[in-house]
């Protein structure tokens, strides 16, 4: 399995703005977060990037790539028709190839030296199947994110066989379909934001985007139907995610970088003195 190309989704009207997003990233540099995003493609080894976008927004992204602006290939999103729908458009792009996918409104930071889509992108060479990043979350942030439930491997304490997805569950029916045994009580395994998927994932999206219901709107329902007819896993990433999106989103992800980059300490005083005087 080689994996050379990334399809990122920036075209929901609401959220659409956030990838463009000023921070300063880990080495102290002014950022845009797509930056952040596109570096974090790279390190997985990418090459070709489809960015998929609301119609007139190209120039905006390309600005906002820097350095990786001639890796993109914009694909745009005629009509807010959902995340699915976001995906499938990008059918033509990717081709037959086997790709990483990211959302464009959560950075992701990992705990060692190896970036997260990297760590993915191993596992999924290793086992030549699909595989999602996921993260323990709280039973309490549960309606905010898609979630999994599996079986632990064999030998393995992060990687998990995937049986069932389920979107923005609620805790009775996480506590009901999405069992992981040996997973902390009141936590569950919910999705990190990125993805590796094969290029069977496209049949299938045609199929649920034609549902009825907000169903046919989440890549969840496309994975629960791909966990049913092939192996898809789950990683539990070494690393931390963090949505741009949500309340004070934009704070917490600058303070992550920060606190993992060069000017950690600069920032650390910081808050201590303000602190101090409040």
């Amino acid at each position: 399995m080689k994996i050379n190309k990334a399809l990122i989704t920036a075209a929901d009207p609401q959220q659409r703005t956030l990838p463009l997003q000023t921070l300063i990233d880990q080495d102290g540099t002014k950022k845009a977060a797509l930056e952040i995003v596109l570096q974090e493609a790279a390190a997985a080894d990418i090459n070709e990037i489809g960015l998929i976008v609301c119609p007139g927004d190209q120039e905006a992204y390309s600005q906002a790539a820097g350095s990786y602006s001639d890796r993109l290939r914009f694909i745009e999103q005629p009509k807010p028709e959902g995340y699915a729908q976001a995906i499938l458009l990008g059918r033509e792009f990717v081709g037959n190839d086997t790709f990483l996918h990211f959302v464009g409104d959560h950075l992701c930071i990992a705990e060692g030296s190896l970036r997260c889509a990297k760590q993915l992108a191993q596992i999924a060479i290793e086992n030549d199947a699909s595989v999602s990043a996921v993260q323990a979350t709280r039973e309490k942030h549960l309606t905010s994110f898609g979630a999994i439930g599996g079986q632990l491997l064999r030998g393995s304490d992060r990687l998990y066989e995937v049986d069932a997805v389920l979107e923005k569950p609620t805790p009775t029916e996480a506590e009901l379909k999405l069992s992981v045994p040996g997973l902390r009580a009141g936590f569950y395994l919910c999705f990190f934001g990125i993805h590796i998927l094969k290029p069977s994932i496209f049949k299938i999206l045609e199929e649920t985007t034609q549902l009825d219901g907000k169903e046919a709107n989440y890549l969840s329902t496309a994975l629960n139907k791909l966990s049913k007819n092939e192996k898809l896993l789950a990683y539990e990433i070494e690393g931390h995610r963090y949505d741009i999106g949500s309340d004070y989103g934009l704070l917490f992800s600058q303070l992550a970088l920060a606190f993992s980059g060069k000017d950690r300490d600069r920032v650390m005083s910081g808050l201590v003195e303000m602190l101090a005087t409040r």
